[in-house]
């Protein structure tokens, strides 16, 4: 029989809506985070992804209201020990990213440390087999807390929890991250740098690119203890199966959790809402595929599910689906010919889910584009 913490760690918890602060203030909660902690004395590392100087509504950067929620709850607890850690991608300066991303208006409010690991000193380690440089200040915490972007990734295809960790290290081993292929040197880095718990921003991450450009609203935000397991269960959220990233597998290799979302116990703290995605300035990707779509009051995670399932198929299989794809609650008691979510029962094919996962989405729809129903 399971203890309660191993329960804990298979634990993925989920919320919807289009407010960062309090989804985030209400996950730290649910996960009972301040107990897990414990001691009120421990140095927190808050490491979000701030790769580039764009604000969070493009698609690349950690939303800085998520960061606030979470700074509000732990503050409330008795934690005074907070610093967040973040480098750039080597293109960029820090600096400039914690500017127009909006933190450094949140430390001057919250009196929360900013640490730009690009001016910090850095040790070689050994981790598990690989040498790598890491960053003086992420070694010095006590609980890290990562804060990645669920987004696509123009190499890796994803960049979740474990990747997020890439700007804890100086640029010059970013610059070999690249050298090595990513996805070794990112397994073995997490062997080292610490990911205790993870907040994961889905609200609006970018379509395939880590710098932005193409945010597709999904108005959702996600908890964990394992970071393989989050970015597993990221990856589906984007059309991909485990072993399609070859850093989760590395990574369960080494140790570091489970990538068989099988044994995830995903808890849903609210239900799927629909969001104005007129907010949102989506790129010529997104906009490639709306013609695709046919909706009616569409709840961002399901219209989001849609969107990264069609960007994973080619031409000739978007060809095939000669009409629209019905999906929103406009549709419920509804027929139709191609549906997705349960809002689409009544249609000839249609796949259900409140919301539907993008990786059962893009099997669904391949095989229809394969029978020619649409």
């Amino acid at each position: 029989m399971q203890t309660a913490d191993q329960r804990g760690q298979k634990e993925i918890l989920v919320i919807y809506g289009d407010d960062p602060e309090t989804m985030a203030l209400r996950l730290a909660a649910a996960a009972g985070l301040a107990e897990r902690i414990g001691d009120r004395h421990k140095r927190i590392g808050l490491k979000p992804n701030l790769v580039v100087p764009r604000p969070a509504c493009e698609g690349a950067t950690t939303h800085p209201e998520l960061v606030r929620g979470l700074i509000a709850y732990l503050q409330q607890q008795g934690f005074t020990r907070l610093a967040i850690l973040e480098g750039s991608w080597v293109g960029a300066r820090t600096e400039d990213a914690f500017t127009v991303c909006g933190y450094r208006k949140l430390a001057q409010d919250t009196g929360v440390a900013l640490i730009d690991t690009q001016q910090d000193h850095s040790r070689t380690y050994d981790c598990r087999g690989m040498e790598l440089a890491i960053c003086d200040c992420a070694m010095e915490v006590d609980f890290m807390i990562n804060l990645p972007v669920l987004k696509g990734h123009c190499q890796t295809m994803l960049t979740g929890a474990l990747k997020n960790h890439k700007g804890l290290i100086p640029n010059q081993e970013k610059r070999r991250f690249h050298t090595l292929g990513l996805h070794r040197p990112i397994a073995h880095l997490n062997t080292r740098v610490r990911s205790d718990f993870i907040l994961m921003d889905g609200i609006c991450g970018d379509l395939d690119f880590e710098e932005g450009g193409n945010p597709v609203p999904a108005g959702r935000m996600a908890a964990a203890w394992d970071p393989v397991l989050i970015d597993a269960w990221a990856a589906s959220q984007l059309g991909y199966a485990a072993e399609d990233i070859p850093y989760l597998g590395l990574a369960e290799n080494l140790g570091l959790g489970t990538a068989d979302l099988r044994q995830a116990l995903i808890q849903a703290l609210s239900v799927p809402a629909a969001a104005d995605r007129k907010v949102f300035h989506p790129g010529v990707k997104v906009m490639h595929l709306v013609p695709f779509i046919q909706e009616d009051q569409a709840c961002s995670a399901c219209y989001a599910a849609l969107v990264f399932a069609l960007s994973r198929m080619n031409r000739q299989e978007l060809k095939r689906l000669s009409g629209p794809i019905g999906i929103g609650q406009g549709f419920k008691g509804k027929t139709g010919t191609l549906g997705v979510g349960n809002c689409t029962g009544g249609f000839t094919a249609s796949i259900g889910g409140c919301p539907p996962v993008a990786l059962a989405v893009l099997d669904f729809l391949r095989k229809q584009a394969i029978q020619g129903i649409s």
